[in-house]
């Protein structure tokens, strides 16, 4: 249309141009930088080697697989920040969430606990650290996901009680949404052809199958984060 015009009235001063010039300069820097013209939705997963994407090549793990599901379901502007410390503990993620917390930081999914199990630490330290790590994210009014995990049954009755009510008492008292399982679709029927060798950390289909899982839980947390 521009170019039409100006050919229809070639014999106009150069001057004459310099407004509709201009607003098309304009809009090509923003053509050519996206993240001027469409806000990005920044979401932190901050989690442990199982967000981080352990033994996966890259584009593999939960962070670009789920960025990816994201995105093939309309949530187009959504950006995930791999937040995720292979061999973190609760204590590590409580250490380093105020400094995770920048700026640019939406909304937050919280996935740690399994190094605590793994370690045997106690529910009550467990429930220490994540509550402190729910307090910085609430001092700062982000929505969060928190993904919790099976209770063992390895440490005895009462241990698997107390650690069944860990997730969702602290999700109910932060207002966070509950997702009750990391890992939920990895059980015994499919543990082999899901997991990587070690046992311990899904393979690229095991984390494919979690993601399709938990993709519309993060995909809430998406919309919530743009309010």
């Amino acid at each position: 249309m521009t170019g039409t015009s100006a050919q229809r009235t070639s014999n106009k001063p150069y001057g004459a141009f310099a407004p509709v010039r201009n607003l098309t300069i304009a809009a090509s820097v923003l053509f050519l930088l996206p993240g001027l013209a469409t806000a990005e939705v920044r979401i932190l997963a901050f989690g442990d080697s199982l967000t981080q994407g352990y033994g996966l090549p890259d584009g593999e793990g939960f962070v670009p697989q789920m960025e990816a599901w994201l995105h093939e379901n309309g949530a187009d502007d959504a950006v995930l920040v791999n937040g995720g410390v292979s061999g973190d503990t609760t204590a590590g993620g409580l250490s380093r969430i105020d400094w995770s917390l920048d700026d640019s930081v939406d909304g937050v999914i919280v996935a740690l606990g399994g190094n605590d199990l793994l370690r045997g630490i106690s529910v009550g330290t467990m429930r220490e650290n994540l509550d402190g790590i729910l307090s910085a994210i609430a001092e700062r009014d982000l929505p969060v996901v928190l993904a919790g995990l099976p209770a063992p049954s390895n440490y005895g009755a009462e241990y698997q009680e107390e650690f069944r009510d860990l997730y969702p008492s602290l999700a109910e008292e932060y207002g966070a949404t509950h997702y009750p399982s990391f890992i939920a679709a990895i059980n015994q029927d499919n543990f082999r052809e899901l997991m990587q060798g070690d046992g311990i950390h899904p393979n690229a289909d095991g984390v494919s199958a979690n993601v399709e899982l938990m993709g519309p839980v993060v995909l809430d947390l998406v919309e919530r984060a743009r309010d």
